[in-house]
């Protein structure tokens, strides 16, 4: 167990199955974590059923923010704009009164909330959210896997740079190896953005000695034989991680390399914020906890953001992008 204290904020309304899941995925993870604070935002009566399972030492490291409204899995994301459960958490952290957030809820909202309340990193017009997935050859970090539905070229391109920076930080990822995700491996293979995203990379310096490999496969996610970072957009992205836990699933399990969280890391907002999907199970949600802590105590964000703190790469950043309508998760102002 990482030492170090991590003060959580959990948003107790958000998923498919809340509050239920949440509250017992939040049992789990202050149970064997003892260095673990939580401020569970939601409903008085719902935190005082998880305060009162824990034993005196443990209620002593929760606290309660009483909020009744959330975000529904289905409304716009703009309604993260009013007073709910979410916007609630993100306030916790940027007051100070949490380190980090965890939600389960809708990720247009979590990702609206989130960059409206903590701001947005210089360059990053939409943030991405990274998922690491257990592959055959150790741990694959893929973005987007749901931030920015519609990617374009420049997104591709500053995906990437983003996906090398949280590999060596979060992961410790020695010159990650980026891919771009395609339906080739070969020159030219691809849609527009693809394409366009591929010659940018080609000659652009990544940080933290990261170097790009070129186009890669959806196997390659699994495998992970050629590349540590696999960079798409959040439509594809989340598409393949929803099909690649249900292959899991039916083959009964990660393989024996996993161990890695079941929560995805909101890159390119001033703060730690962990999403898991709507349909996230108590365990799903004690990983994301995890994460989220875990991110908090090597200080991970601060450090992504520091590496980036000279900017994008001058092509990507000059990268001009074709237009494309805007995303359910877009930050709009």
């Amino acid at each position: 167990m990482e030492p170090g204290t991590a003060r959580i904020a959990v948003d107790l309304l958000g998923g498919d199955d809340a509050p239920a899941v949440v509250v017992d995925g939040a049992l789990r993870a202050i149970r064997v974590d003892p260095y673990l604070h939580l401020l569970l935002v939601g409903p008085a009566e719902v935190a005082d059923e998880l305060v009162g399972a824990l034993d005196p030492a443990q209620r002593a490291r929760v606290m309660v923010r009483p909020i009744r409204d959330a975000v529904g899995m289905a409304d716009d994301p703009t309604a993260a704009r009013a007073h709910g459960s979410v916007r609630a958490a993100v306030a916790a952290v940027r007051e100070g009164a949490a380190d980090a957030l965890v939600s389960a809820g809708s990720t247009g909202a979590t990702v609206t909330a989130a960059a409206l309340g903590l701001g947005r990193w210089p360059a990053i017009r939409r943030p991405a959210l990274a998922a690491s997935l257990p592959a055959v050859d150790g741990p694959v970090v893929l973005l987007d896997v749901g931030g920015t539905l519609e990617a374009r070229a420049a997104t591709l391109a500053r995906h990437a740079v983003l996906g090398a920076a949280y590999a060596t930080v979060a992961h410790a990822v020695e010159a990650p190896r980026v891919g771009l995700l395609s339906v080739g491996t070969e020159a030219g293979k691809g849609d527009r953005p693809r394409r366009h995203a591929d010659s940018l990379l080609a000659v652009e310096v990544l940080p933290c000695g990261a170097r790009y490999v070129g186009l890669v496969e959806g196997y390659d996610v699994t495998l992970g034989g050629r590349a540590d970072v696999v960079v798409t957009d959040g439509f594809t992205g989340n598409v393949l991680l929803k099909a690649i836990e249900g292959a899991y699933a039916m083959a009964g399990g990660t393989p024996a390399a996993g161990g890695v969280p079941r929560a995805a890391a909101l890159l390119g907002v001033g703060g730690t914020v962990v999403v898991c999907h709507g349909a996230a199970r108590a365990d799903d949600v004690a990983s994301g906890i995890g994460l989220a802590a875990h991110l908090w105590r090597r200080r991970a964000t601060d450090r992504v953001a520091t590496l980036l703190a000279d900017g994008i790469p001058a092509g990507v950043a000059a990268a001009d992008d074709f237009p494309v309508g805007s995303t359910d998760t877009e930050v709009r102002r």
